[in-house]
Parts: C-alpha cells; structure tokens; sequence
C-alpha cells in the first residue's frame, strides 16, 4: 500500500492500464499548456487525445471490468477503504498538489481532500448492503428477485474547480458499483485525477479498471459517442452539458448525470441575524475564490436591513486575506487562468453598476504573475442586467433590495438555473415556507455551501439532471434486472 505524492508533472498526466504515462509524439498531433495559476507559469504542456486513442483506452477498460465486475461486493469494499486510507495519510501533500493545480487556498484544498477520503469510506461501507437486489413472492408457484448490475465501461468528465473532489465524487461510487472509469479531467486542471489513479493503484484496484485521458472537447465527444460507454457523468457548463447529452444519444442511447451551472439566490429577511447573514453571504461568494458552482452571486437583502448588512459585508470582505494559496495566512487564493480572469474582470468592467470595493486584479509579493483578484461588490442593479443573469463564476458579489416575501421568491426563481438557493432568517415558519418556494435541488437555510457526501447532491432546470453523492448516486452507477422464477411443475396458460 506504498504511495508518494508526484511532484512533477512532468512524469506524465495520463493514466493507463495501472500507471502513470505520457503520450509518444506518433499518438498525438495537438496539445495544451499546463499553468500553476498561483505563479503564471507554465508548469508542463500535455498532448490531447485523439478519438483513436479514446476507443483504444475503452477497450482496454471493458476488458480488465470484467473481473472487477463479477468481484462481491465486499471486495471491492476492502479495496475502497484502502483508498480512503491512502488519502488520509498523505493529505498534507495531496492538499498541496491539488493548490497547485487549482489556485485555492491550502487550507480548502485540504478540507477537500479528507472529504474525497470520507466519499470512499461511505461508498465502500454501503455498495454491499444497497447493491443486494430484492425478492419478489409471487403466486402459482412464482417468484422474482432482482441485480444491481454495473453498467460496465463509465466515461466522466470532470471540472477544474474542485479537480480531486469532483474525480471522487464520480470513480468512488462508478467502482463500488463495479464499472470501470475513463476519466477526462478539465485541461485547466489537468494533475489531480492522475494522483488519484496512482492511489488507486497502491489500494489494489485492478490496472485498467481506472484510466485518466486528456484532451478538449473533441476528447470528451469521443468518449461520449463511444459505444463501449454505458454511462457518462459529466461537471461543467450548462452549454457543454447540452453537448454532451447530444453526443451520448448519437451512437447509443446512454444515461447521462449532468451537474451544471448555477445563478443562485442567497435571501436575507429583515428578522435575521445580520451578522451571522454576512458571514453565510461570504461563504456563499468567496469560497474557492468564487468559482464554486452553488454560488449565491445574487444576495437579496430586504429593504429596512439592507444599509447594515452592506456596511457590515464591507467591512468583512476586507478582512480577506488574497495571495498566494500555499500561504496558510491567505484566505482567497488564484483564479484558475488568466483566460477566466480576464471574463471575471469583464464581468465587474461592465456591469453597468456602482462598484462598492474590490473588482481589480491583484499582484501579491511573491507570486505577482499569478491571476489574482480582489473580492468585488456591486450595487444599483436590477434583474435584467447580464452580470445579475449569467453565471460568473468568480468573487463578485451582487446586492439586490427586495420589499415582501412573495416579490424575493418570484425574483430569485426568475433564472433558468436551479443548482441551489439560500435564505437567512429568525423565523422558523418563514424558512421552511420559502425553502419549499424555491426552485432548486439544494437549499441552505441558515448557512451556505454545506456539502455532506451522504446526502444528495443535484440541479433543477438547466443546471442539470442526476445525483452526485448519496445512495442515490451509487444506484445511477447500476442497471437492474428483474429475473422471474417458476419452481412448479406446470407453466399454465390460456392459449388454448
């Protein structure tokens, strides 16, 4: 069970057939640069894999998932536990690869690497007791029992926001069901998903049955349209999703989870805690430098509370700490690329709004190159404005005044996304009245972006379709078979 943490790219960013591995220059004719966003700099440059490659690495999945497939589970269980251990043990340097990657801080990345651990303890601990089918009485003699069955070969496409955590998330529960994974991690984050893969290894996961392939969206149509796929779970946009679902129809019909966008709504009710208010709100915009997929940029605060609660926000937002994500000391780390930093800044540049604080670009002592930017807040909006509209999946922050309960629940529904909402109040009627209102597949009502691997995890609208996490998400992973069963002596019928 001996493993050590990469510290090069360099040593290859696909994983194949049980190890690390980069591409031969005959196998690739287009590749893609690699950035630490922390520094600026270039870190490596990784080919893209051609369809040719995709079906070839689908094949050699298909193949090593039938042992796997046919493993009790139990089996498979040791295995897991194994991996949540390996995790465990090296978290320290697992948080430090996953900052380099991503750009956020240290001290989340690390927090996102105990719960990747917990993800496969709870899908290890639970596969034997959810996967053992039912049993059916029936009459004359009859009687039915049903599989859970894998699917078999699974493609998942994963994001650079939580690159670790979103691999998890789909391998942990996609093994325990007893499919084999091809996994396409973002080419912003490209790293993480091969560290894993090296775990994997180390726990006793069969080579073959976990394989990393890098690429574009040209890579991810491939996986998609390959027949060898069964099921596919992908993170990203909603217009990538669109795509994506388009693809997985086009050669064979196949299940797809898709975990999309999100525009949600964070509401503070006059009778709430403003201080504990501000501090949700914060939770809600600037956590991993705001590119968090849940995130409340549109903060409605009713109108009698909305001059306290935006003079404490201020002085709150500028106790953050932004700057280099190794340092402990730092609260907000980098943005992912200069490419996202630059649609983060164009967001801010014209919005059409008064901007309170922040909305700059940042050049830390030490890592002046990176791609920093300071927490933004904007006032004077309304609802049809583009940055009150479109997911900016960055630290801006919008405060829109609202009158009565009835106008905020109309409001914050008034989006075609549905990921998640929030509301902060003292009123315990009101809480569970307007959580009931709102349209969306988690709502955080006193708090915001509490994640819990063994509760559901999922979109309404067009933010998507499908569960992460849960038991829920362990049966997507399965195909179920009903078998019927005649014990009598006689198959009666009436065709005579």
């Amino acid at each position: 069970m001996s493993y050590s943490v990469h510290k090069s790219l360099d040593d290859g960013l696909y994983f194949l057939n049980g190890k690390r591995q980069n591409l031969e220059k005959t196998q690739y004719s287009r590749e893609f640069d690699v950035f630490e966003p922390r520094t600026g700099e270039v870190v490596a440059k990784c080919p893209i894999a051609p369809k040719e490659f995709v079906d070839e690495a689908c094949v050699d999945a298909k193949e090593a998932q039938t042992a796997w497939g046919k493993m009790v589970p139990m089996e498979r269980t040791k295995i897991l536990v194994k991996v949540a251990d390996i995790i465990r043990a090296n978290v320290e340097e697992l948080a430090v690869w996953e900052s380099k990657t991503n750009g956020k801080s240290v001290k989340e990345a690390r927090e996102d690497v105990l719960s990747s651990a917990d993800t496969f303890m709870f899908y290890g601990g639970i596969a034997p007791a959810v996967l053992k089918g039912d049993h059916f009485e029936l009459p004359d003699d009859r009687f039915c029992y049903t599989k859970c069955e894998p699917f078999g070969v699974v493609g998942c496409i994963g994001a650079w926001n939580y690159p670790f955590q979103t691999c998890v998330w789909k391998v942990a529960p996609a093994l325990a069901a007893g499919n084999a994974v091809i996994y396409k991690p973002s080419p912003f984050a490209p790293g993480s998903p091969v560290a894993l893969g090296e775990i994997l290894k180390a726990a006793g996961v069969p080579d073959g049955v976990y394989n990393v392939v890098q690429g574009d969206a040209e890579t991810g149509e491939a996986l998609c349209q390959n027949p060898e796929v069964r099921r596919v779970s992908f993170t990203g946009s909603v217009e990538t999703g669109k795509a994506i679902q388009r693809n997985c129809a086009k050669n064979n019909i196949k299940p797809v989870t898709l975990e999309l966008g999100g525009k949600s709504a964070f509401i503070v009710f006059e009778d709430a805690d403003i201080d504990e208010a501000v501090g949700a709100a914060i939770l809600a915009n600037f956590l991993n430098q705001g590119e968090v997929c849940t995130n409340a940029t549109r903060v409605f605060v009713q109108h009698d509370v909305v001059g306290r609660f935006l003079e404490k926000l201020t002085q709150e937002c500028d106790k953050i700490k932004v700057g280099d994500p190794l340092d402990e000391k730092n609260n907000v780390g980098a943005i992912v690329n200069k490419q996202h930093l630059n649609k983060v800044l164009g967001f801010v540049e014209e919005a059409g709004a008064l901007l309170v604080r922040g909305g700059k670009r940042l050049n830390p002592s030490g890592v002046e190159n990176g791609f920093y930017f300071d927490p933004a807040i904007l006032t004077d909006l309304h609802d049809d404005m583009t940055v009150v509209k479109q997911e900016i999946f960055g630290p801006v922050l919008l405060l829109l005044p609202f009158k009565t309960e009835e106008e905020v629940i109309a409001r914050a529904n008034n989006t075609m996304y549905g990921l998640a909402a929030g509301l902060h109040t003292g009123c315990v009627k009101r809480a569970h009245r307007v959580a009931s209102a709102l349209e969306a597949g988690t709502v955080f009502v006193n708090t915001y972006n509490d994640t819990h691997v063994h509760v559901p995890f999922g979109g309404y609208k067009n933010s998507g379709h499908g569960k992460e996490n849960s038991v829920e998400c362990l049966k997507e992973y399965t195909q179920i078979k009903s078998v019927y069963v005649h014990v009598g002596n006689e198959v009666q019928h009436n065709l005579n």
